[in-house]
């Protein structure tokens, strides 16, 4: 390669003469279009992964719960199955309270209502935090409305429902108390 000679090196500085620079507002209004665009990249990818992002948090809490009486990751990330919202609620409620033998072993003698819904506290808490976490999350993106925040506020309930189901399932009923 030659280098530029001197009347290609003045041809090169007219014309970035003629081409004025951006001002520092002209430039910090491009990068903030770049960042928009890229944000909404990343929103629109979120929000088609919404139910696994929650999926993932409620695991998280429900983790992080557990894990001074069973210890770190007690549950298992089931991140590439059905992320529907029954599916999604029947994992967590499935894998969260699938520890609560293990849970009651810890405090034999105890009263088993007492055990139990110390149990589902516990579990319930976890989930609610990871549930909160994930919904910030979204909300934080501009994904958490239309069918995603009605999915996960689905998921909600269905976990919900599922913690009150295990506790019915287990309580003594009227007939067998008598």
């Amino acid at each position: 390669m030659s280098p530029i000679s001197a009347p290609q090196a003045s041809g090169m500085q007219q014309y970035a003469r003629a081409q004025p620079l951006p001002t520092r507002a002209e430039a910090r209004e491009q990068l903030n279009v770049q960042i928009l665009q890229s944000s909404m990249e990343v929103s629109i990818r979120s929000g088609d992964e919404s139910l696994a992002l929650l999926l993932r948090s409620a695991i998280e809490g429900i983790n992080a719960a557990l894990a001074p009486t069973l210890g770190p990751d007690a549950l298992q990330n089931a991140m590439t199955q059905d992320n529907s919202a029954e599916a999604t609620a029947e994992r967590i409620v499935s894998m969260s309270t699938g520890f609560f033998e293990a849970y009651a072993s810890g405090r034999p003698g105890e009263d088993a209502e007492t055990v139990l819904r110390d149990f589902i506290d516990v579990i319930r808490g976890g989930f609610e935090q990871g549930f909160n976490e994930a919904r910030d999350i979204l909300s934080g993106l501009g994904v958490f409305n239309g069918q995603v925040e009605a999915d996960v506020m689905k998921t909600r309930e269905l976990v919900l429902q599922g913690y009150d189901r295990f506790i019915l399932d287990r309580l003594p009923t009227a007939d067998q108390q008598a």
